[in-house]
């Protein structure tokens, strides 16, 4: 089952999507539920430390499947930071310099959409 947040009239709904066989039999959709409280716009960054100077950011909207870096770490030009899923590929997200990770502001699992800020760095 794969969660999605979907926002509707300025309304957020967080909406679970199970993925059946094909040819399977359908079933009947339960009643519907009152919608989930909005949540925050922005992703807050991991704790440990202020923002970076230097943002790494999605080049397309996804989904966060992993996250290999964490705060603190120091990368190289071209060292992935996390990875995002999107049209059913996996792209990786990497360091466009030499520098020390700031902040991680994305979890596993979390959606962003084109310029959302993945990672910032201290170069």
């Amino acid at each position: 089952m794969k969660r999605y947040n979907i926002t509707v009239n300025g309304t957020a709904y967080d909406v679970a999507v199970e993925e059946i066989a094909e040819g399977a039999a359908p079933v009947a959709a339960p009643a519907p539920a009152a919608p989930a409280a909005p949540k925050a716009a922005a992703p807050k960054p991991a704790a440990g430390g202020a923002q970076g100077g230097v943002k790494i950011t999605a080049p397309m909207p996804g989904t966060i499947v992993e996250v290999k870096a964490k705060v603190g770490d120091t990368v190289k030009n071209g060292t992935v930071i996390a990875v995002l899923e999107a049209m059913k590929m996996e792209n990786d997200i990497v360091a466009d310099r030499d520098g020390t990770i700031a902040s991680i502001n994305v979890n596993k699992g979390d959606s962003v959409s084109t310029g959302a800020v993945i990672a910032t760095l201290n170069a």
